[in-house]
């Protein structure tokens, strides 16, 4: 039995598969660990759903932000569509409505042993299993009626930095945001998420969010995505594995038990112009 955490896939179907026979991953015996985002911006989100869906228990994925915003946009919370984004598949499917209450109930942050994974990062204040106990609350209102509320409710950036007082629909989304968008954030957890980019971008007095000294989660494994261009990064307590598939760079894999790394190049038809 192998476990094999895969990077952000963006409905790259076709490279999903290539990666998959690499590996030699057998969902009879093995599992794979998904870092979220499987759908939007590539052209095959409803396969990617489809087939990550029809593999059980032998698949664990996070929620990634693209894959909420699917939720919010069939729900009519989304503020406005990017020009973008290739969700529409999926809402136009004659199976959306099974696909979409599938992806509902998938946690938000995952803990296992050593390992946390999770989409973006986690803010300093939190340990892993603290994260967690947050994710819970989230996932909760995902999967309970109060769903649609949640949803018309999660769109924003504010509050930006967590507080244990926090309460209703601003703690809420601030684990989500912190869960899913986390990049840059200043030693206190206040978060910023204009900058992107290389590190070197980082605002003043902002620091990648796996680089706070006194980061309460820094005795985990972190198993992340959504950085595309921080790039594939292996350390001791960091596995971040967007390696910029969508944008022409590769889907990646990494087995557990043994940190093998595997990679391959993102198909032709599914590469997306690198966004300036």
């Amino acid at each position: 039995m192998a476990t094999y955490a895969i990077g952000d896939i963006q409905g790259c179907y076709d490279t999903l598969r290539r990666l998959l026979d690499r590996c030699a991953f057998d969902p009879a015996v093995d599992r794979l660990w998904l870092v979220g985002d499987l759908v939007n911006r590539g052209p095959k989100s409803l396969e990617t759903l489809r087939l990550v869906r029809s593999l059980g228990d032998a698949a664990l994925t996070v929620l990634g932000n693209h894959d909420l915003y699917l939720l919010m946009v069939a729900e009519g919370g989304a503020k406005f569509r990017a020009k973008d984004d290739t969700l529409q598949p999926v809402l136009d499917a004659p199976d959306a409505g099974e696909l979409l209450d599938w992806l509902r109930h998938q946690p938000l942050c995952h803990t296992e042993d050593e390992y946390c994974l999770v989409h973006a990062g986690l803010l300093p204040q939190w340990t892993a299993a603290r994260a967690s106990e947050l994710a819970r609350e989230v996932e909760a209102m995902l999967q309970g009626k109060q769903f649609r509320d949640f949803i018309l409710n999660l769109w924003g950036s504010e509050p930006a930095a967590w507080s244990d007082e926090l309460s209703g629909w601003p703690r809420l989304r601030v684990i989500v945001n912190a869960m899913t968008r986390l990049r840059f954030c200043t030693p206190a957890g206040v978060m910023e998420f204009k900058a992107k980019g290389k590190l070197s971008n980082a605002p003043a007095g902002h620091f990648p969010w796996f680089d706070l000294p006194g980061r309460r989660s820094a005795d985990a494994v972190l198993v992340t995505g959504h950085w595309s261009a921080l790039g594939l990064m292996v350390s001791p307590h960091l596995l971040a594995l967007d390696s910029g598939c969508l944008w022409g760079g590769h889907l990646t894999a990494i087995r557990l038990e043994d940190r093998r790394l595997f990679q391959v190049d993102c198909s032709p038809t599914e590469v997306q112009p690198l966004k300036r």
